[in-house]
């Protein structure tokens, strides 16, 4: 049988890491979405995404094929249920449409203090003298240092240095400045309103403690501050003085004091130099989908 991960109602909702993944390439835990239901599966799964992202993730048809909701997570009895399924059948929740590898080449320096439970993928690294705090998931190739708490990095991030994050999720080849910080808790301990792309608003999360959501490749300098709640887009450089404000928008270049457009030319030439660093290469697929994300997101921009 072949199956196919499809992104679903929920892509927007997973903005802006949805800008340069669909949902099911995700991580969760120690393992994405899709690397969970090929596990379960033992099958190479294909994508039904945007059109900008098929480039990198194509889909892939047979005669026959099983669709699956790239936001869900398996279970035993969910795989048996789909592997049941007849011809035009569904199988539906709560009107929702649904249809482990071990830490390798880690590295846990000395001095570290760790309370799971963590997740710590291929190749990631915890500097001397982190703190870490869980739930965590430190992805594939990702460099921590500092304090960390209840957070998620992709791949390939760094957070290499002194400072706190905290209820934070980080998208891949972002990377943050020595003696970052962000805040996870208002002053008045309530709750968190956050920008949602679907409504281009900020929404109620019912969230106390919520911190910084930052999508690929995405940077800030030494010393930045980011207030509770703070989304950055795709290919931001943050830097100077001060809060930034609450939503950056992808491809801004600036701080507290003003944005400009970080122009795509240079996000090229940057991300080239900053893969390459790690033996990867910025690949035509890869450089059509920042295209795509950058005219999209230029209605957010204030140049």
């Amino acid at each position: 049988m072949n199956y196919i991960l499809f992104d679903g109602s929920s892509r927007k909702d997973l903005l802006p890491f949805t800008f340069t993944r669909p949902v099911a390439d995700i991580r969760v835990g120690i393992m994405t979405i899709r690397e969970k239901w090929e596990a379960y599966l033992n099958v190479k799964t294909s994508t039904k995404t945007e059109e900008y992202l098929q480039g990198k993730w194509p889909l892939k048809q047979e005669d026959e094929n099983v669709y699956l909701n790239g936001s869900i997570l398996p279970t035993q009895d969910l795989v048996e249920k789909i592997q049941n399924l007849q011809n035009l059948q569904e199988l539906v929740a709560n009107g929702v449409v649904l249809a482990y590898r071990n830490d390798k080449n880690a590295e846990i320096m000395e001095g570290s203090i760790i309370r799971g439970p963590l997740a710590l993928c291929d190749g990631a690294t915890i500097k001397l003298g982190a703190k870490i705090y869980g739930p965590t998931t430190i992805g594939p190739a990702c460099k921590v240092g500092g304090e960390v708490n209840n957070s998620v990095l992709f791949q390939n991030s760094n957070k290499g240095h002194d400072g706190f994050l905290g209820n934070s999720v980080l998208g891949e080849w972002c990377n943050l400045g020595a003696d970052t910080n962000n805040s996870n808790l208002k002053n008045n301990y309530a709750d968190v309103r956050l920008w949602n792309y679907n409504t281009e608003n900020f929404a109620k999360t019912g969230l106390q403690f919520c911190g910084l959501i930052m999508g690929d490749h995405s940077k800030c300098g030494i010393n930045t501050m980011f207030n509770t709640g703070t989304v950055v887009g795709v290919s931001a450089n943050i830097f100077g003085s001060g809060f930034p404000r609450n939503f950056i928008p992808g491809f801004s270049w600036g701080g507290s004091g003003g944005t400009s457009t970080y122009k795509l030319e240079k996000v090229f030439e940057t991300s080239a130099l900053v893969m390459q660093r790690r033996g990867e290469t910025l690949t035509e697929e890869d450089k059509n989908i920042l295209q795509h994300v950058f005219d999209y997101s230029a209605k957010w921009r204030r140049d």
